[in-house]
């Protein structure tokens, strides 16, 4: 005789544990935030709590590459199909929900599991396209699911905002030149690397001083800062709370980047900000957001 199964959790009940979920891990996802809408707030979450799970499946443990990419492949079905364990069903439910409610794109939250996949194979890039392609992946499905909660599907707010997301990806990679190399990756492309006669393996291993690699890391910081400030076309697309979020997040990221490029070893040390530096930056974050059209000026 087959034991019954356990009760499907409610609605209410997979919301409830999605916003714990991210209640405990926010890092860099905008889950939650004040600044959003309260009503959106709980589709957030069950984006983040999806996003933060394949996050840890990926994550480097005991399983091999293989094994973790297998259970990224079992985690994809969850959008078709609902799970055993409970604390995935609440996931499930919650999500399939939300991709309803606001008719969220599916193929950016496919494309956050590519980028998770490529973390699990990949540790390093030849050509700078196929670093933009991972940032395609990993960072601008964010921008864009955040912009469908919001209702705003018009392309050239799409194209401003993934130039956002890459800049902060970017940024990302930059301040943890010290954290990733040690760790066998390099986000440098060769390409970039070759020129001055570098590769990403002598950086990784040590063998490259900063004055050596400084010419590719500060072409780094200047593609970075280009696509920040292509990215300020999306200010005035948004509605005001967002754009609070979203000028603040650019501002942020804008300073994190200034920061690296004043390090005496951006390859050793890693940048971060205080909070002096986020009361600096409140007079222009509140400009931004009141005045949109000037950010550019």
């Amino acid at each position: 005789m087959t034991e019954p199964q356990p009760p499907k959790p409610s609605l209410q009940e997979a919301y409830h544990y999605c916003q714990d979920l991210a209640s405990q891990h926010y890092e860099n996802f905008p889950t939650a935030s004040k600044l959003i809408h309260a009503s959106l707030r709980p589709a957030v979450a069950a984006i983040y709590a999806f996003a933060r799970t394949a996050d840890d499946i990926a994550d480097e443990g005991l399983a091999s590459p293989e094994e973790r990419l297998q259970q990224l492949d079992a985690w994809e079905a969850l959008l078709d199909t609902l799970p055993q364990s409970f604390e995935h069903q609440c996931i499930h439910i919650a999500l399939n929900d939300a991709i309803q409610r606001f008719h969220l794109p599916l193929q950016a939250l496919r494309d956050l599991l590519t980028a998770f996949r490529m973390d699990c194979r990949i540790q390093s890039y030849h050509q700078e396209s196929e670093l933009m392609q991972y940032c395609q992946y990993s960072a601008n499905p964010v921008g864009r699911l955040m912009l469908a909660l919001h209702g705003i599907h018009d392309a050239k707010a799409l194209q401003a905002s993934d130039a956002i997301c890459t800049a902060l990806q970017l940024c990302n990679f930059w301040q943890d030149f010290s954290v990733d190399h040690p760790k066998g990756r390099c986000y440098l492309p060769e390409s970039w690397l070759q020129t001055h006669n570098i590769t990403a393996n002598q950086l990784i291993q040590g063998d490259v001083d900063i004055q050596q690699a400084h010419a590719p890391i500060q072409h780094a910081f200047d593609v970075t800062e280009a696509l920040f400030h292509q990215g300020q076309e999306l200010f005035p697309m948004l509605p005001f709370r967002l754009r609070l979020q979203i000028v603040a997040t650019w501002h942020g990221g804008m300073s994190i980047l200034k920061a690296s490029q004043a390090l005496d070893n951006p390859l050793s040390t890693r940048p971060k900000l205080h909070k002096k530096d986020w009361l600096i930056m409140l007079p222009k974050i509140l400009w931004d957001a009141l005045f949109p059209h000037k950010a550019n000026g």
